[in-house]
């Protein structure tokens, strides 16, 4: 049975909190990756972002529908989902438009686990870690060398 240490990139690329926004584009058009771990200054992740968080950012604002009933305005969304929206939008580090609750696995996590987790989830990249440390990070295409290896 394969495990994550089997397929998992080593050589993984990650960015810190207080990388720009345009830092951020540019290291995901040279290293042509699709997503990075965020990590602090020990080297803890602390996050992960990817060109869903960049392209997002750059999306238009939905303006919520409200309805009035008898003399009261009612917003069919959520307050907080539309501030959330307006705070990636005027994002400039990547510690403004990073997913801060990361999904992981360990060096011994199932390939076939992993795989779930990431339909499941609707995730494309999932660090692989040891306590808090990036150990290595694995892609859909990893997922699908090690079914032919």
């Amino acid at each position: 049975m394969l495990k994550a240490k089997d397929i998992m990139t080593r050589d993984v690329i990650t960015v810190k909190p207080a990388t720009t926004i345009e830092e951020l584009a540019h290291i995901f058009i040279e290293r042509k990756i699709s997503g990075a771990p965020v990590v602090d200054d020990n080297g803890d992740i602390t996050g992960i972002v990817t060109e869903n968080d960049l392209i997002s950012q750059n999306k238009r604002l939905h303006i919520p529908t409200v309805v009035r009933l008898f003399d009261a305005f009612i917003m069919l969304e959520s307050p907080s989902k539309i501030e959330k929206e307006i705070r990636k939008m005027a994002a400039v580090t990547v510690a403004d438009i990073c997913i801060k609750d990361v999904i992981t696995v360990s060096e011994e996590t199932p390939v076939e686990d992993i795989a779930t987790i990431m339909s499941d989830k609707k995730v494309h990249l999932i660090p692989v870690v040891e306590g808090k440390k990036v150990k290595g990070i694995i892609g859909k295409m990893d997922i699908i060398k090690g079914m032919v290896k």
